[in-house]
Formats: C-alpha cells, sequence, structure tokens
C-alpha cells in the first residue's frame, strides 16, 4: 500500500540518518528506508570525527555524547605525515577516533529516539517514478511511498542515482586494499607500514584483539570479496606469517576508484554521501564529507517543502557541495599517490613532510582535510561571508550563551552586535530569530587568523554565514529574501 511523506530517505547510514534528524528539527515529515534489519554493522568501518563534522554536532547539542564515547587525538594524517590542530581556532581543534558502528548508534539514538523519525527496515529502493508533484518511490517488498523528494543516501552503489540517470564521472580503481577485524592466536606487529594499512586493535584504549587489518593486495579486478585463506596469505606476504589469525568479524576490500555525481539533484531527487561521491578512505574525510551534506541540504529542503522558498533554493545545494567533494576527491587521490613505497615517493613523501613542518603549509592542509575552511562562494565582501560562523561566546539580555547554542532548533539566526531595533525583522519572525548581543572577544577563523567584527551577521541553520553588515544596511532584506524566502 503506498504511504505519503515529504521527504523519503534511501539510507540510514551516517549521512541518511543526519538528513532526517535535521528535517525532523524543522518539522518535516520524514522516512528513511533502510536495506539492515538492524542498526548494527558488520564490522567498525569508517574510523573518526573531523573537527568540522564535531562542529555541526556541537550546534545541534549533541557532541558530547560522541566525545565521551571516543578518543580525542590531537593530530590529523595525511599520507602519514602528522597534523597538529591544537592551535586551531576552534573548541573542537581534535579528531575524534570512534568507529562507525558507534557513530551510527549515536546517531540513531538522537535521530530514532529523540526525534521519533519512522523507519522502513529490511527493504531498499529498487526505483522511482518522478511527477511535477512528488516522486513514487519503488521497494524491495513489492511496496511503494508517494513522496515530495527524495534524496538517495543509499552509497556507493547507489539504486537511486542509477534510476536518475545520473552519470557518475571519475576514474577507475588502480590499487586495492584487504580490510578485515578479526582475532589472532599470536600478538601481532601493531603499527603502520610504509606502503599504508597495517595491524591495529579496534579497542585502541584497551588494547589486544580483536584487531583491525588494513593490507595492500596485488590489483586484480575482483568480482567477490576476500576470503579467509586470501587474508591468510596476505598477512603471510607482508609480515611472514599469518599469527594465527582466526574468527574473522568481517573481511572486505576497497580500492582507489574515484568518482562524483555529475549532478546532485535531478528535479526531485537528490544525491548525499556516498551516492554522490566515492573515493578511497584515506584521511577519513567519507563519512565526514556525507554529514555535511546533509547539513547543507536539510534546511534548504525544509524550506522548499513549508513554502517558504522557492525551489530554486534547491539549487544551491550542488553549487556549494559538488566542489567541496571534488576537493575530497583531489585530496585523496594525491594521498594514493603519496603511498608508493620505491625510492621516488618516498622522496616525494619526505619532501612534503618537510613542507608541512612549517606553519602555514600544516595549517592549510589540516584546515582543508578537518573541514574548517570550507567557504561556499556567495560573493566578494567581509572574509567571513559563506564560511562557518565561529563559536563565539556572547552576552545576551537573557544571560550569557555562544553562537552554537543559539543554532541547536536548526534556524536561522540574525546576529545583531551593534544598536538594537535598526531594523524590522517582524515579516521574517516565523523563520529568522533576532538575537542582540554582545562580544568581547576576537572573532578569529583558521588559516586567516584575526578579523574585523561586522555589526550584524546572518547565520544559516548549517553554521555559515549568509550576509554581514549593519541592521540598518539596505541589502539586508534581500539577503533575507533570497535564503530565506520573501515575507
Amino acid at each position: 500500500m503506498e504511504t505519503e511523506h515529504a521527504v523519503v530517505v534511501a539510507g540510514g547510514g551516517p549521512t541518511g540518518l543526519m538528513l532526517a534528524g535535521e528535517l525532523a528539527l524543522a518539522g518535516v515529515d520524514v522516512v528513511i528506508v533502510e536495506r539492515r534489519a538492524t542498526q548494527e554493522l558488520d564490522g567498525s568501518r569508517a574510523g573518526g570525527l573531523h573537527a568540522r563534522t564535531l562542529e555541526v554536532l556541537d550546534q545541534r547539542g549533541i557532541v558530547d555524547r560522541f566525545v565521551t564515547a571516543g578518543q580525542t587525538m590531537q593530530i590529523q594524517a595525511f599520507a602519514g605525515i602528522m597534523l597538529d590542530i591544537a592551535d586551531f581556532p576552534t573548541r573542537h581543534n581534535y579528531g575524534l577516533a570512534l568507529w562507525q558502528s558507534h557513530i551510527e548508534r549515536l546517531l540513531a539514538d538522537w535521530v530514532l529516539g529523540d526525534l521519533e523519525v519512522p523507519i522502513v527496515r529490511h527493504r531498499d529502493v529498487i526505483g522511482f517514478v518522478q511527477d511535477d508533484d512528488g516522486v513514487d518511490v519503488e521497494l524491495s517488498d513489492g511496496g511503494s511511498l508517494r513522496t515530495r523528494y527524495l534524496v538517495g543516501c543509499d552509497g556507493g552503489r547507489s539504486a537511486v542515482r542509477k534510476a536518475a540517470g545520473i552519470e557518475f564521472v571519475g576514474w577507475d580503481a588502480t590499487t586495492s586494499w584487504m580490510i578485515a577485524e578479526a582475532q589472532m592466536e599470536q600478538e601481532p606487529v601493531v603499527g603502520m607500514r610504509p606502503e599504508g594499512g597495517g595491524i591495529g586493535p579496534v579497542d585502541g584504549e584497551k588494547g589486544g584483539g580483536p584487531y583491525r587489518v588494513v593490507l595492500v593486495e596485488e590489483f586484480v579486478d575482483h568480482a567477490t570479496g576476500p576470503t579467509m585463506a586470501e587474508l591468510r596469505e596476505a598477512l603471510v606476504a607482508a609480515y611472514g606469517t599469518d599469527f594465527g589469525v582466526h574468527d574473522p568479524t568481517w573481511i572486505s576490500r576497497f580500492t582507489d576508484v574515484t568518482r562524483q555525481a555529475a549532478t546532485y539533484r535531478d528535479a526531485r531527487v537528490l544525491l548525499a554521501g556516498d551516492a554522490a561521491h566515492v573515493h578511497p578512505p584515506q584521511g577519513g574525510q567519507g563519512l565526514n564529507t556525507g554529514v555535511l551534506d546533509a547539513v547543507n541540504l536539510g534546511w534548504k529542503l525544509a524550506q522548499v517543502i513549508a513554502g517558504t522558498a522557492p525551489d530554486g533554493l534547491l539549487d544551491t545545494y550542488h553549487a556549494e557541495r559538488h566542489p567541496v567533494g571534488a576537493r575530497v576527491l583531489r585530496n585523496t587521490m594525491a594521498a594514493v599517490a603519496l603511498g608508493g613505497t620505491d625510492e621516488r615517493h618516498q622522496a616525494l613523501k619526505a619532501t612534503l613532510a618537510d613542507l608541512l613542518a612549517t606553519d602555514e603549509a600544516r595549517q592549510l592542509l589540516a584546515a582543508n582535510l578537518a573541514g574548517l575552511d570550507i567557504r561556499y562562494d556567495l560573493g566578494e565582501g567581509h572574509p567571513l561571508l559563506g564560511r562557518r560562523m565561529p563559536d563565539l561566546d556572547l552576552a545576551t539580555f537573557d544571560g550569557p550563551t555562544s553562537v552554537f547554542r543559539l543554532l541547536e532548533e536548526a534556524r536561522p539566526v540574525l546576529l545583531n552586535l551593534g544598536r538594537p531595533g535598526a531594523f524590522d525583522t517582524s515579516p521574517w519572525a516565523d523563520r529568522v530569530r533576532l538575537v542582540d548581543a554582545r562580544c568581547d572577544g576576537p572573532w578569529v577563523l583558521p588559516v586567516l587568523g584575526e578579523v574585523a567584527a561586522p555589526g550584524a551577521v546572518l547565520i544559516r541553520p548549517d553554521g555559515h554565514v549568509a550576509w554581514t553588515g549593519h541592521l540598518a544596511d539596505a541589502e539586508l532584506p534581500a539577503a533575507l529574501a533570497t535564503w530565506f524566502g520573501t515575507p
């Protein structure tokens, strides 16, 4: 039987969960369709959260759940070169080591538990037909859903992307890695290998087994996943022994295939996360990029559904996130290229390590990997325009607070740091929150350093700055109308 929803999200991984959470905060009727019968993963998968992702979770008031469950790390790595971000101007100047299985569990607690988003389990979205008013979504059990918008968060082999006929542009695989989690009778050699990968405990604090194994293998266009015998052979080839490996939780392989959707939108169908971009896991950027896709898309989709913004607002999702995805693909291709073990590759890696020992180069690359330097092209103006708003401490009439606390409801904020009452925001009162505040501390951005404090800032629900100036400026009404609709 067909059921109608405002949004159907295909895929209940980190990207799909985050998108559903953003939509639920805006009061949108959203449902997730997920192939797994439970939220459990067969293994740990991705291994952590970068600084900007932690900031986004902080903007929603849930970051402590993740920090408590993970391990903060004062370094990030690019091709094995360590990058310290402890001096970055953010409350989260670190990466968080936390396996995807825990990330998903905590996101599900928030989205499915606290926000009560429904999820249809043990089913896949296998196709759709869209018209001018909505999308008929076909499910693997023979059922269907009617929705105004469909978002494919269904991974690199996305059925939604394929059904939409969206081209997946990029490069085929040239290298593959075997990855597994298993017990070992003998204590293995723990640490990274020169060519990348290595062995380490799944539980870094407790140590011991089970162990996570990542090994480069001779590239073959494999039609099936690796076997236990192949895992033993790969360990012997790398270490001279298989360490008595046994009882695998999971065994898989990944490659350096690198592709990106030509467009993130086809009318009422959109893509996010791995459905929009796939790349090797070097730098741990995939999960984080997907979560930031979701936060960029969620508030825009919610406004279009509510009728407060025109459909064209959704075009800014592709315009803003496609370049970010392209940069991630470039980073991971560079990291793979630096992973060669011959003397020429090692010389290149050593030269890059010398360069990254300088503050300017380290900060540029670290801010890039951490997602803290993302700037959406919103035109010329103040250095903050298009960038993330720093989490400044504020003094307001209601008492002390901070920028991120003002964003917990995923509503836009017009932050006035000048003279109160200089602009009548009542036409947008149901959409934009006006906050008069004082900020005594400096305004500091990663890489750019200290910038001049504007008189007022229009902050989007995703935490990026849409406009700066003074409340009396003639451009403010146009900025409000552009992003949050006409009164």
